[in-house]
């Protein structure tokens, strides 16, 4: 009897809770509070240091969760992309990333995975935002022929939000960008308020140049591969950095692949399987370079696969721990914080 009367005045709740839930008032109070939440301030920390988050962890063999490759760096208050693969601008507006503090975007290469986002990264950092300048896009060769061809897509966009918006919310003067195209013989591209952004060669072949970069800022510093196989160029930028952000291939788990492709008769696409075991790094190399350049860190990035599981998470990971023992595999969302004046090294997540 006592659970009879439990279960009918549970079933009443759900039904008076059902009922108010289809009042106007009600609906609109949820939806006020949903919209308040989403402007909420990023989870960056507040303390001046060199903060990475990794916005895009995995290649372009798709992973749930994960959006392509892409490495958001914050020195002080000024704010780099490195790379902006396809997913990474949803992952930005998500962890309420200030846009308007995007000084400019760093290409490693020109494969569709790392840029594929960049039309979407113009348009969160211009409308609303007052940027005075026109987005700068580092990157190789060919960076400029990038940037042109975005412009050309999305030029009617930019004419009908400026119709639409007018010139305080979506000015044209300012709309588009302003491509830089590296010049290895003079590798620093940016040194300024305390901070140095150094490029250098990997090796990503037939991909070339392919770029990896060092941000030094005040004492603290770390390093993004980009895509390459094993190189001693990375050794030579990475020596002694904080956080050396590393892409990693499992090849092992690729030629699973590969073998399942040829058993359904996929056999193009068991051959872009086998191509990619020639351009990327191992998790192991990866190691073994992180331990040559001392660096203290290693974070796994351009996870390919990525893993889906822990299945293959461990099996990713084989014999790494034989290797190094301060490494990171990430995820959309792992964050890194070098505080200035402090050797700490912070592994967490903005989400």
């Amino acid at each position: 009897m006592f659970m009879k009367k439990i279960l009918i005045t549970l079933g009443l709740v759900i039904i008076v809770g059902f009922i108010i839930s289809r009042i106007p008032a009600v609906e609109d109070r949820v939806v006020i509070t949903a919209v308040s939440n989403s402007v909420q301030t990023s989870s960056l920390p507040e303390e001046d240091a060199l903060t990475a988050v990794v916005c895009g962890s995995r290649s372009p063999i798709p992973s749930e969760g994960r959006a392509e490759a892409c490495v958001m760096v914050r020195a002080g208050e000024n704010i780099y992309l490195v790379d902006t693969g396809n997913g990474s601008a949803v992952n930005l507006r998500k962890w309420n990333i200030p846009f308007n503090k995007i000084k400019s975007v760093l290409f490693t290469h020109l494969h569709s995975d790392h840029i594929s986002d960049l039309a979407d990264i113009h348009l969160a950092s211009w409308i609303v935002q007052k940027r005075t300048n026109k987005l700068k896009v580092y990157g190789p060769e060919g960076v400029e022929l990038v940037t042109q061809g975005f412009e050309s897509a999305y030029g009617p966009d930019y004419f009908f939000r400026n119709i639409h918006h007018g010139d305080e919310i979506a000015p044209l003067d300012v709309v588009g960008f302003d491509p830089h195209t590296i010049d290895l013989n003079n590798p620093v591209i940016v040194n300024e308020e305390g901070l140095t952004i150094t490029a250098f060669e990997v090796l990503h072949d037939p991909v070339k140049p392919a770029l990896g970069y060092r941000f030094d800022y005040k004492g603290r510093s770390l390093v993004v591969s980009g895509d390459t196989s094993y190189s001693e160029n990375i050794i030579k930028y990475s020596e002694d950095v904080d956080v050396l952000l590393h892409e990693a291939q499992s090849n092992y788990l690729v030629r699973m692949i590969q073998s399942f492709a040829l058993k359904q008769g996929a056999t193009m696409r068991a051959k872009i399987m086998d191509d990619i075991t020639t351009y990327h790094t191992t998790p192991l190399e990866a190691a073994e370079i992180a331990n040559k350049a001392n660096a203290k860190h290693l974070v796994f990035y351009h996870l390919t696969p990525a893993p889906r599981n822990t299945i293959m998470e461990r099996i990713f990971l084989r014999g790494v721990n034989d290797v190094r023992e301060d490494w990171t595999l990430s995820k959309d969302g792992t964050m890194i914080v070098l505080p200035i004046d402090s050797d700490k090294i912070s592994i967490t997540s903005i989400d």
